[in-house]
């Protein structure tokens, strides 16, 4: 899949226009759905020297973006004053109808294709010593 990613409130605490600490596994959950071979877009109001600190956070923790405000990397930025929609297929943001969910449920709803409806179906009828390890840790067995 193609997945739109946004940086402020989503993989660094809100502190724009600095940079907020990381959002516990995010960078991590982020590296994970790239490895599984999903192509990670980073969609950010950010621009010009903001948004190659944003880039540059990411890169030296090791996450590379296949395409940065754009659907691939070759596109050519003719939209200067405006943002425009982008065609993935999936979007990972803070702002969100109910928010964003931990990254362990990010990367469970996105590997198993899950709707967040089925998520809550399964997560209410598993046995209760399931429920106390934690969705992190049934996914990365942490």
């Amino acid at each position: 899949m193609i997945i739109a990613v946004d940086f402020d409130g989503t993989i660094v605490e809100h502190k724009y226009p600095a940079i907020g600490r990381e959002i516990p596994f995010a960078i991590e959950t982020l590296k994970k759905l790239r490895d599984d071979r999903h192509k990670l877009i980073l969609w950010s109001v950010r621009e010009g020297k903001l948004l190659q600190e944003a880039v540059d956070f990411c890169r030296e923790r090791g996450l590379e973006f296949y395409a940065v405000n754009k659907d691939y990397p070759e596109e050519e930025q003719e939209h200067k004053h405006y943002s425009r929609k982008l065609k993935a297929d999936l979007f990972i943001d803070d702002r969100n109808l109910g928010g964003l969910p931990d990254w362990g449920t990010i990367y469970e709803m996105v590997s198993k294709r899950l709707s967040y409806e089925d998520l809550m179906d399964r997560y209410e009828n598993e046995e209760p010593q399931e429920k106390k390890k934690g969705l992190f840790g049934r996914l990365f067995g942490k």
